[in-house]
């Protein structure tokens, strides 16, 4: 019954964000509100594409329009939020909120994580076994792919915003991140979190580690079929259809490995240091990176250039 009170005490929570960063927040609120513009333009112009241009109707760019909305919804979920804390004094959420959020953030990343993989799946299929793309990769087979990532990334953060928001909140409700990051949350939790952290570490296997390691395997398949291809041409003609993917891939993953993998400092100084650099390294993971990603696929991806221009010279021509 105590327990019970003390949760319903907390209807809100502090975001502590860079609330000692003053003039650090006016900076990165004009910077991130020009990156949450061109996410929101990039990513949106990569839908339209490949909905109107039929050359684009493909399970690679099928794969890339659900990646690019996805990104719009991951970053729609915390952006608004973030740039608000900058102009607010009193950063705050309330509970309810705090819980969408939650989910809504964990869900498009778990969904990232599957979808990477299932995209590995689909270059690996088109260049070990090309003949058999169509039969393999056919729409009966990919849209289901898609939508189990969508899914399984909604399921696990259900579970995981559930277990969360269970808990007792009877202390400190100040949470030291830009949003409701479930980890910053539950080191606010006053009971114990053991069940939490073994459901998230076998989310992490799952979403992180079984993906990754699908990922690895399809490339090690894709290189070495690459390579075995006679002329230099052919080789570069074939890495070009995967090079955008891969390059994703490593930032991705690559962000999330230098988030979670350096060691912490033990000095308090230092701590502080660190602490300002996890928080502007978690705001490249949740904005830079999905602004990179239509910029990645334009740059790397002759069909998506001709199909972008032959869409603006349409508009201009229709006008």
């Amino acid at each position: 019954m105590a327990s019970a009170n003390q949760t319903a005490s907390v209807t809100k929570f502090i975001l502590l964000g860079l609330s000692a960063h003053p003039k650090l927040e006016k900076t990165l609120f004009v910077l991130i509100l020009l990156t949450y513009l061109v996410i929101l333009l990039g990513n949106g112009l990569l839908i339209l594409v490949t909905i109107l241009d039929s050359r684009l109707h493909t399970p690679m760019y099928f794969f890339l329009g659900n990646l690019s909305f996805l990104d719009i919804c991951y970053t729609t979920s915390s952006v608004p939020l973030i740039l608000d804390s900058f102009l607010t004094p009193r950063k705050t959420i309330s509970f309810p909120a705090c819980a969408m959020q939650m989910f809504l953030s964990f869900a498009m990343g778990a969904t990232e994580c599957v979808l990477l993989g299932m995209m590995a799946f689909d270059r690996y299929v088109a260049i070990c076994n090309p003949l058999r793309y169509p039969v393999v990769m056919r729409k009966s087979v990919y849209v289901p792919m898609a939508s189990s990532s969508w899914a399984a990334g909604s399921a696990a953060s259900m579970v995981q915003t559930s277990l969360a928001m269970r808990l007792p909140f009877c202390g400190d409700n100040v949470i030291n991140h830009f949003t409701c990051e479930i980890l910053a949350v539950l080191k606010l939790a006053c009971a114990d979190i053991s069940i939490n952290v073994i459901s998230m570490g076998v989310t992490n296997v799952l979403f992180l580690g079984v993906p990754v390691l699908f990922i690895f395997i399809s490339y090690i398949f894709i290189l070495t079929t690459i390579l075995r291809i006679p002329s230099a041409e052919g080789r570069k003609k074939a890495f070009s259809t995967c090079s955008a993917h891969l390059t994703v891939v490593l930032v991705f993953y690559g962000t999330i490995l230098f988030m979670y993998g350096k060691p912490k400092s033990k000095d308090p100084l230092g701590a502080d240091k660190e602490d300002l650099a996890d928080k502007l390294t978690s705001l490249f993971y949740g904005v830079v990176t999905p602004m990179l990603n239509p910029i990645i696929y334009s740059l790397r991806n002759k069909d998506v250039k001709v199909a972008v221009r032959s869409l603006v010279s349409q508009k201009l021509f229709t006008q």
